[in-house]
């Protein structure tokens, strides 16, 4: 039966001479459409098999995904769904940055000792593996020192070499001490690195020239920074914090806390897309912060995802967003105390617009 609305428009619809069939699903496709006008997950891409997850990379030249899964790193094609390549011989696998002038990836692997997997981009194979320090964890290259960068949370450290490294008998340089427990890192480009330092509730400022800590700057009202990402063209840092669960904006210029939102809990990751910022939680929300003309942040959108999809890529022309999770149990957590993944469940969401 159709409400008072319908029939109205029904009526209106015949005035106009148009049939009233016609304008009702025009009607429903248009609300359909506004519905799906935000940020939204289009898809899952099933993977399964065995290993935990963690950061993930994607390349939007190849629009392919690096997948760290514990003891062995995925390479998908985002478009199909296809793994294209299984690259094998870590220990505990977290991250992956790639150089595609050098045809090189980087792996870091944080089990033992620490050391970073070096493989070739268009076949996959590895091309050696290098020391690096104890628990070598989040990993990025910057175009502007041309080096590596790692984060060691258990060494305290940032790890830099140049990515044309020798792949068998290649060395690190040395490291740079933070003054805390490092997460994720970003860098302007310019000479600065900005690192999260998650016991010490502040973003060690590196310069990368004298290879020392510049500044510490507190991240308050945050705590527990663990996401970072950077704003080049508005001189901002996007900070993910945990404790309270909030994203901090912050000023690179000199550490001044510009703006302070609520975002979910279990954040992981944050990221920087053109006007937007987006802040990736365990709790299966995206949370998606937008800037007014009047450069005010704001959130504009909170994105129900999956429980556990807490770290994310974007492809940077697609403006697609992909977030690695799984089904988990509920009453068996595993030897960390965190809920285990059901097995063959792995899956990556597709977030888009």
């Amino acid at each position: 039966m159709l409400d008072t609305w319908s029939h109205s428009k029904m009526r209106f619809a015949k005035h106009l001479g148009i049939m009233p069939g016609i304008f009702i699903y025009a009607s429903i496709a248009l609300v359909s459409a506004q519905a799906q006008s935000g940020w939204h997950v289009e898809k899952a891409i099933q993977v399964g098999g065995i290993g935990g997850m963690d950061y993930l990379t994607v390349d939007p030249a190849t629009h392919r995904l690096y997948v760290p899964r514990s003891t062995h790193t995925l390479v998908i094609d985002a478009v199909s769904g296809k793994t294209l390549a299984d690259i094998p011989g870590q220990k505990i696998a977290h991250g992956v940055a790639i150089v595609p002038n050098l045809n090189r990836g980087f792996i870091t692997d944080g089990g033992g000792n620490g050391s970073v997997t070096i493989f070739d981009l268009k076949t996959n194979a590895v091309l050696g593996v290098i020391a690096a320090q104890p628990d070598a964890d989040g990993i990025i290259y910057d175009p502007g020192s041309d080096r590596i960068l790692i984060s060691a949370g258990d060494s305290n450290n940032l790890i830099t070499f140049k990515p044309n490294i020798d792949p068998k008998s290649g060395k690190i340089e040395a490291p740079i001490m933070l003054g805390g427990a490092p997460e994720f890192l970003a860098a302007d480009g310019m000479g600065k690195v900005y690192v999260n330092l998650k016991d010490k509730d502040n973003v060690a400022v590196v310069d990368l020239k004298s290879r020392k800590v510049i500044a510490h700057w507190p991240v308050s009202p945050g705590g527990a920074p663990v996401g970072l990402a950077i704003d080049t063209q508005h001189h901002t840092l996007i900070i993910g914090c945990r404790k309270p669960q909030r994203m901090i904006v912050m000023s690179t210029e000199n550490g001044k806390v510009l703006n302070d939102l609520p975002i979910g809990a279990g954040v992981d990751a944050t990221k920087v897309e053109g006007a937007e910022a987006f802040a990736s939680c365990g709790d299966g929300t995206l949370a998606v912060i937008s800037k007014s003309s009047a450069g005010k942040y704001e959130v504009a959108q909170s994105v129900k995802t999956a429980r556990g999809a807490k770290t994310m890529g974007i492809d940077t022309t697609t403006h697609k967003i992909y977030l690695p999770t799984a089904d988990f149990e509920e009453p068996k957590p595993d030897a960390s105390g965190r809920p285990a993944p059901k097995p063959g469940t792995f899956k990556i969401l597709v977030v888009s617009r």
